[in-house]
């Protein structure tokens, strides 16, 4: 069963708030902290399921959610929802924000939609690839094993000194 959907801004401001079981607006409005700061902190590269806030329900409800340019969708549900399926529901709002914006019917023609969609969605692959880049980078420097600090790098016509830094091992 979905106990909420939320929809928000990369700053946290609600956009689109629907709760399926009664709270004050209070508590809505910190549950909406609380969502929004459990999945704006994690990194673009990992699952897009994690344990709900306390305030929804803890461990009881899963947080599903997709990040689309500088909004969050974010469903929150017990277990009997499939992960894959809520995903699905994500990706079919997106397709509805494709057709119609303000009220007005965008597009009709479903070959145009589906390649916007598809378009945005390799936009979204290859950001996250450059998102992780200087993590790779790191990672590959710390398995170079290198016996000692390079001083200097030589590149063609480049020189670079190295300052004295902290090991990276």
């Amino acid at each position: 069963m979905i106990k909420a959907i939320l929809i928000f801004n990369n700053h946290g401001k609600p956009r689109l708030s629907k709760f399926y079981e009664h709270y004050s607006e209070d508590t809505e409005q910190q549950i909406i902290r609380e969502t929004f700061h459990l999945v704006s902190k994690r990194d673009e590269n990992v699952c897009n399921f994690l344990e709900g806030g306390m305030l929804i329900g803890g461990s009881d409800y899963k947080l599903i959610y997709r990040h689309y340019a500088t909004l969050y969708f974010v469903f929150c549900v017990d277990s009997s929802e499939s992960e894959l399926g809520i995903l699905d529901l994500i990706q079919v709002h997106n397709i509805l924000a494709e057709m119609v914006m303000g009220g007005m019917v965008l597009e009709t023609n479903m070959n145009e939609i589906i390649s916007q969609v598809d378009a945005q969605n390799k936009m979204e692959k290859s950001e996250a690839g450059i998102a992780g880049a200087p993590a790779r980078a790191v990672s590959a420097v710390k398995n170079m094993n290198l016996p000692e600090m390079p001083r200097n790098i030589n590149i063609g016509d480049i020189s670079i000194k190295v300052p004295n830094l902290p090991s990276f091992k």
